[in-house]
C-alpha cells in the first residue's frame, strides 16, 4: 500500500490550504485514515482521524479551522485548512490503516509528507 500526499505549500496566516493523499496498491480495505504532523523539533501529533463511515475527531488545535474528509471510492483522504496560523507549520503526514486481503489484519501505512509553511 502506497500514500501519496500532496497539496503543501507557503500561505500567509489566515489563508487555507487543501492537502490531499491517495492511497494505492493492493488494497482490499481501509478502515481509518488520519492526518498527523510534525513541526521542526516537535513529536508528531494526530491532526484529524475519520473512521470509514465519516465520523470524525479533531486535535483542540485545530477545531474548527480544519475538516477531514475521504472519497472512498478513490480511496483519498483530504484537509482543508483554514484560519491558517504560524503555528500551523509543519510536515504533514497521512496515515491509513489498510489491509491487502479480505482476511488479513489491518496495518498502519504512512504518506512521505508534504510541507505546511505559514507565514506571519
Amino acid at each position: 500500500v502506497q500514500l501519496q500526499a500532496s497539496g503543501g505549500g507557503l500561505v500567509q496566516a489566515g489563508g487555507s490550504l487543501r492537502l490531499s493523499c491517495a492511497a494505492s496498491g493492493n488494497i482490499d480495505s481501509i478502515n481509518d485514515m488520519a492526518w498527523y504532523r510534525q513541526a521542526p523539533g516537535k513529536q508528531r501529533e494526530l491532526v484529524a482521524t475519520i473512521t470509514n463511515s465519516g465520523s470524525t475527531n479533531y486535535a483542540d488545535s485545530v477545531k474548527g479551522r480544519f475538516t477531514i474528509s475521504r472519497d472512498n471510492a478513490k480511496n483519498t483522504v483530504y484537509l482543508q485548512m483554514g484560519s491558517l496560523k504560524p503555528e500551523d507549520t509543519a510536515v504533514y503526514y497521512c496515515n491509513a490503516d489498510a489491509r491487502v486481503t479480505t482476511w488479513g489484519r489491518f496495518t498502519p501505512n504512512w504518506g512521505q509528507g508534504t510541507l505546511v509553511t505559514v507565514s506571519s
